[in-house]
């Protein structure tokens, strides 16, 4: 099965650019490779990093911490997602 692991930020006012960067740099060092990974930025600051996996729903996998407080304006969210076919 494929999984999607999905961790999304917003940075406090001005610090979208660090936050992006934190980001890059943490995403580097995951203790496990995944099978892919992107990285996205939006208005107001907002960090987005999308990881795929061949693992089940529930595997124990290493994800992108909460960055430092006061890099953050609220908690971090995340999601697991789980791709499906769709059939005819």
């Amino acid at each position: 099965m494929t999984l999607a692991l999905m961790w999304e930020a917003r940075a406090v006012d001005g610090k979208g650019p660090e936050l992006l960067e934190w980001a890059y740099a943490q995403a580097e060092v995951l203790a496990t490779p995944p099978l892919r990974r992107e990285i996205f930025r939006a208005p107001q600051d907002r960090v987005l990093v999308l990881t795929w996996w061949d693992a089940p729903y529930d595997a124990e996998l290493p994800e992108l911490p909460e960055p430092d407080a006061e890099l953050i304006s609220r908690p971090v969210h995340r999601w697991r997602f789980e791709s499906v076919e769709r059939r005819p």
